[in-house]
C-alpha cells in the first residue's frame, strides 16, 4: 500500500524541492516527472520510477486512475515506491501548474550508440549548445511526430577528457516541454568526436544548418540516410561540425533579425525530410 506523507515539511518533500536544482540531480542521478501525460508515456516505454508521488484530490479522471494504478502494481512488487501526499505538499513541490497531482522520480539513464537500433534508413537529429530546456522539449516533441530515429546530444570534451555541463536531458521542463516526448523518442548525449566518428562509420550523411550554407534546405535530397545537425541560436555550429559536415543547409531568411528559434529551424528541417520521404514511396 502506499504510504501517507501528509507535511509538507517532510524530509523526501523537501528533497523533492532540492531536485530542481540541476546540482542535486547530478549528485542524485534522479530526474523529477510531473503530469499525468508525462508519467503515463514514461512507463507507456518502460522507465520505472524510483519513487512516486500522488495527490489523490488532484489526481481524476480516467488518466490519472491509469497512471496510479500501474503505479500501485509497481509499489505491490516492490519496484517502486508509491506516497500519498495532501495537496499542500503537492504545491511544495510542483515546479508547474494543473500537472494532475503526478510526479515521479526515473533514475537517469545512459544509451550507448552502439543501443541504438537504427532501421535501414536512419533519421536523426543532432544539437550542440542548446542550454533551453524549452528548445529541446519542443525539438523532441517535432522529432517524435516526424519519426526520427533518434536525437542525440553532442557534448564538448574539455582538454582532461572530461564533457562540460551544456545540454541538460533531464531537466523537469525537457519532460514538460516534450509533452512526455522525451520517453518516446531515443535520447542519449555522446561527446562529438565519437559522435562524429560514428556516423562516418554508420554512412550517414551529415547536413548541417548554419547561416553560411551552400544550398537551401529543400535544394538538398535529404532521402537517404542522414543526421540533421543543429547549433545554438547564439553561437551556431562549432568549427568541428562544419568542417565534419557533408552538406551545409540554408535556412533562407529575408528579416533584419539574425537568427530563428532553435526548435523552429529544426522543425522546418525535419519536415523537409517527411516531405521528400513522401515523395519518395
Amino acid at each position: 500500500m502506499p504510504t501517507p506523507i501528509s507535511s509538507p515539511q517532510n524530509g523526501r518533500i523537501k528533497n523533492l524541492v532540492k531536485l530542481q536544482n540541476r546540482r542535486q540531480r547530478d549528485a542524485q542521478r534522479l530526474m523529477l516527472v510531473e503530469g499525468v501525460r508525462e508519467a503515463a508515456l514514461a512507463l507507456a516505454n518502460g522507465f520505472v520510477p524510483e519513487e512516486a508521488y500522488v495527490c489523490p484530490e488532484l489526481a481524476r479522471g480516467a488518466a490519472a486512475t491509469a497512471v496510479t494504478d500501474q503505479l500501485l502494481h509497481l509499489d505491490k512488487t516492490g519496484h517502486c515506491m508509491l506516497f500519498t501526499i495532501t495537496p499542500e505538499a503537492f504545491d511544495k513541490v510542483a515546479y508547474r501548474g494543473e500537472s494532475g497531482g503526478v510526479l515521479l522520480l526515473i533514475p537517469y539513464w545512459t544509451r550507448p550508440l552502439s543501443s541504438l537500433l537504427l532501421p535501414p534508413n536512419p533519421f536523426l537529429v543532432i544539437i550542440e549548445g542548446s542550454e533551453k530546456p524549452g528548445n529541446l522539449g519542443g525539438i523532441l516533441r517535432t522529432a517524435d511526430a516526424a519519426g526520427v530515429d533518434a536525437v542525440i546530444i553532442s557534448e564538448t570534451e574539455t582538454g582532461e577528457g572530461a564533457v562540460s555541463e551544456g545540454t541538460d536531458i533531464f531537466n523537469p521542463n525537457v519532460a514538460r516541454a516534450s509533452l512526455g516526448a522525451l520517453f518516446t523518442v531515443p535520447v542519449t548525449a555522446v561527446p562529438t568526436d565519437q559522435l562524429i566518428t560514428w556516423l562516418r562509420e554508420q554512412h550517414i550523411h551529415i547536413a548541417a544548418a548554419t547561416p553560411e550554407g551552400e544550398k537551401l534546405y529543400t535544394a538538398v535530397n535529404l532521402q537517404n540516410p542522414v543526421a540533421l545537425v543543429m547549433g545554438s541560436e547564439a553561437n551556431g555550429l562549432s568549427q568541428t561540425w562544419l568542417d565534419a559536415a557533408d552538406t551545409r543547409l540554408l535556412i533562407p531568411m529575408y528579416g533584419q533579425v539574425d537568427s530563428l528559434n532553435l526548435s523552429v529551424s529544426t522543425a522546418l528541417l525535419l519536415y523537409e525530410v517527411v516531405r521528400q520521404r513522401g515523395l519518395q514511396k
